[in-house]
């Protein structure tokens, strides 16, 4: 039998807090990793999904601050892998980073590739997933790094146990024809069938009156709860909230933040947060609730997904009269939801967090800034066949190509070879890379409502036209970047949850509107700036972030929206070598995959 969701959360639900190395001496850990298809039945339907140990949600990597971690992944499925692991920094592993064709070639059907990594510097939750295509739908599963003194910084609670909290979404589609369908355009008839909470799609959906199965937390009063919650959806930003409970959020992508007190997470596609929860309600049964958002029409509208779960406390009789709204055999209360088309709930979610001013960074960060980017995010089009011209705009007599860029530029993925094997080597190695544009080609009203609809007497043909490229931006070793994301309403106006490998930055400033530095610079938070390895960039509005490119290698930067990256809004930043051996990307492994070249359809 499949030991999918329940078996793999019954065993998180037993992790004990600080295992592994904690006390200071570092340890090895080991996994392998076979990845295969398997069937797994929900809504009636036996579906063929790819997944590591035959598992959905995969299996935790668990290790300790300072840890060695090593995966052997034997690839026994039918596609192209690779495993990316998310937020990790890959100090000179930039090898390990499992961004296909970025970092390296595919491994291919019935071949095994090792990676090894180690965790230094980052503590609490980041996951791994598929980097090639859009497996991950399936094949992904959660990254928890302990303190190396086995306790945590923050003062008021001390977690008694850790809470693997994934939402994802069900599908019940050839992903791999998905995947086809957005890199040749786009198709929002192509939508999950459910979302998924640790992979169970919950008790909204039913088949022939048949209900699904719950998540169920088991909590006892008193006791604090470190809910690890990721986001591993393809599609959607989710609103996160249990019925009669308030979170305390401590972590952001494995950084520790100011702790902030909610009753929402709002939690997009990539991010991970550390969410402190005390069972202090009434003893009782009550419902977690995970439900997508989404930019309202104009916008084109995907079915609203939600998926719920049970707290339920441990001294909660039901059937008794324990406790006051249990006895009676009412259903559990519902948390009250934001809308689905609420989009300020989340942009004051991400304003409100920030870091710690104590960063070692941030006197760097505070001085002279290096390199500049203005990048829009948008849909565009391209001619077929790269024709110069075409009919754009819309409409029946349309024959472009819908793709996604960054300042008008569709990224295309090398074939050849890995854009880091292309640097190891030298001169690009052939590959025909172009550097992307510090600004984007015109300036406009970039968040001008009148530009979402697709269609005729839509002012759009200067404004779409796109085109396609390798693209890369280097930086000096050591230099302090700034990044302006400026979203856009061209043909859409959804938010852009920005994710860069092998760094993480500074979350410097947030807003509305077109980004105006006459007026936003003033706005910069150089005191506290959130640490992030993904920026949610508010719809029609713009994040300003900082880094420090001290990490040799070459490192993708794209959406985490699966059908923005398929379409191209992606890039890759190379850093260059520093001046010593300790600042200098070593040379491959021996058993770094090979590309095997594609046959052109």
């Amino acid at each position: 039998m499949l030991p999918i969701a329940a078996a793999l959360f019954s065993f998180y639900a037993a992790v004990a807090l600080l295992g592994g190395s904690a006390g200071g001496q570092a340890a090895v850990v080991e996994h392998t990793f076979v990845v295969k298809q398997v069937y797994i039945r929900h809504l009636c339907n036996d579906t063929l999904a790819t997944v590591v140990n035959g598992q959905f949600p995969g299996p935790p990597v668990e290790a300790t601050e300072g840890d060695t971690v090593i995966v052997h992944l034997v690839n026994e499925s039918p596609f192209e892998i690779t495993i990316h692991w998310h937020g990790v920094k890959q100090r000179l592993t930039c090898w390990a980073d499992g961004a296909g064709m970025v970092t390296q070639c595919p491994i291919q059907p019935n071949s095994t590739f090792t990676y090894r990594f180690k965790v230094d510097g980052q503590e609490g939750t980041l996951w791994w997933h598929s980097h090639v295509s859009i497996l991950r739908a399936t094949l992904h599963g959660i990254i928890i790094i302990r303190p190396k003194s086995g306790s945590y910084p923050f003062q008021n609670h001390q977690p008694h146990v850790d809470v693997p909290i994934i939402i994802g979404e069900w599908w019940q589609r050839d992903l791999m024809k998905v995947d086809k369908n957005f890199s040749n355009g786009g198709s929002f008839s192509d939508n999950p069938a459910g979302a998924t909470i640790n992979g169970k799609l919950g008790d909204l959906y039913n088949c022939s009156g048949v209900v699904e199965d719950n998540f169920v937390l088991n909590v006892e009063q008193g006791k604090t709860y470190m809910l690890r919650l990721v986001n591993a959806a393809l599609f959607s930003e989710y609103y996160f909230k249990v019925a009669g409970h308030k979170f305390t959020v401590v972590g952001a992508d494995a950084n520790y933040i100011t702790p902030y007190t909610t009753d929402v997470v709002a939690i997009a596609p990539g991010e991970t947060f550390d969410v402190l929860m005390v069972a202090d309600a009434p003893p009782c049964r009550y419902y977690m609730a995970a439900l997508s958002n989404q930019p309202p029409a104009p916008d084109p509208q995907i079915p609203v997904f939600v998926s719920r779960g049970i707290v339920q406390y441990a001294n909660d009789d039901t059937t008794g009269a324990a406790a006051s709204g249990c006895r009676d055999g009412r259903p559990p209360p519902m948390p009250e939801m934001p809308d689905q088309h609420d989009t300020t709930t989340t942009f004051h979610f991400h304003g409100n967090l920030s870091g710690l001013p104590t960063h070692p960074l941030l006197p760097q960060l505070r001085g002279r800034v290096d390199d500049r980017l203005f990048i829009s995010l948008g849909k565009g089009t391209i001619c077929p066949g790269d024709r110069p011209s075409c009919r754009r705009g819309g409409g029946d007599e349309a024959e472009a190509i819908e793709v996604a860029y960054m300042n008008n530029v569709s990224f295309r993925l090398p074939e050849r070879m890995s854009m880091l094997e292309a640097r190891q080597y030298g001169g690009n190695a052939g590959l025909a890379v172009q550097e992307l544009p510090a600004r984007p080609p015109s300036v406009f009203n970039f968040t001008d409502p009148a530009l979402i609809p697709v269609g005729p007497g839509v002012p759009l043909e200067k404004i779409e036209a796109t085109r396609k490229a390798t693209t890369v931006r280097r930086f000096a070793h050591n230099a302090t970047v700034e990044v302006v994301f400026q979203s856009t309403a061209t043909m859409q106006s959804d938010s852009n949850p920005m994710h860069l490998h092998g760094h993480d930055f500074f979350v410097l400033a947030q807003g509305h509107g077109n980004y105006d530095p006459a007026k936003h610079v003033r706005t910069y938070n150089l005191v506290d700036p959130l640490l992030k390895n993904t920026v949610q960039v508010p719809r029609l509005g713009w994040a300003v972030v900082r880094f420090v490119a001290d990490n040799p290698g070459a490192w993708f930067m794209h959406c985490h929206f699966e059908f923005h990256i398929a379409m191209g809004m992606a890039t890759v930043f190379e850093v260059a070598n520093g001046a010593t051996p300790d600042d200098t990307l070593p040379p491959p492994p021996p058993d770094l995959p090979k590309c095997i070249p594609h046959k052109k359809e």
